[in-house]
């Protein structure tokens, strides 16, 4: 099996494992939790698709098994349901075990307001950049989503997020080519800032805040309804 499978089963067998945990009944979630999966990867997937045929990034087959669905490799699409599978889990496991993790309400509109005039500004400045452009864009829109719907799952998510990216530094720390010779997934740095976090691209983390976001506020929203 590939070295990007490897990479996603590490991610998803604990957290499906706990799932069952006698105290956090996770599983009983689901019927919120994986159709806002779906929904969201739909959504993701596509950008993807457009993205990889545009060249703004790809793969290295070395690392990868070869087998394809729509044009990209089986375990990019699998990406998009394990990663945030294992991301809603932990933020869940975190509220489980300390409920009063959440930031007050003032600083929540001061962070969502820092962070909506900074994707904006970068957005404004990199439209030439196109991933940089995309990701800022969609930022701004989900953070404009969070206060609309006046989500109480954003205060939590602000902290629970700063554990989320441990994992989220060895995972995409090794896609993009911490510890092995080459990167599993490469970037044309002329469509993003070329500004890395080891070898991380900074956009990569709005994106994982943007999705995992996204997300919350669909099983926010689908608890509501149901």
């Amino acid at each position: 099996m590939s070295l990007y499978f490897w990479l996603l089963f590490g991610s998803i067998a604990v957290p499906l494992l706990l799932s069952f945990d006698k105290r956090l009944h996770f599983y009983t979630q689901w019927k919120y939790v994986l159709p806002s999966i779906f929904t969201v990867a739909v959504l993701y997937i596509s950008i993807d698709i457009y993205f990889t045929r545009q060249g703004f990034w790809g793969f290295n087959d070395r690392y990868i098994s070869g087998l394809q669905l729509f044009h990209l490799p089986v375990e990019e699409i699998l990406f998009f349901i394990v990663v945030p599978y294992a991301s809603i889990f932990l933020h869940e496991a975190i509220l489980e075990y300390f409920p009063q993790v959440k930031v007050g309400k003032k600083l929540n509109v001061v962070l969502i307001g820092f962070f909506l005039v900074m994707s904006l500004l970068v957005l404004v400045f990199n439209l030439p950049q196109s991933y940089t452009a995309y990701i800022s864009g969609k930022l701004l829109l989900i953070l404009i989503l969070a206060l609309v719907l006046k989500s109480e799952s954003i205060r939590s998510f602000f902290l629970t997020f700063l554990v989320i990216l441990l994992p989220f530094l060895l995972v995409n720390g090794v896609l993009t080519g911490s510890f092995i010779t080459d990167e599993v997934v490469w970037y044309n740095n002329t469509e993003n800032l070329g500004i890395r976090i080891f070898t991380i691209p900074v956009e990569d983390f709005a994106y994982a805040f943007t999705m995992i976001l996204l997300n919350l506020l669909l099983i926010e929203k689908l608890k509501q309804l149901y």
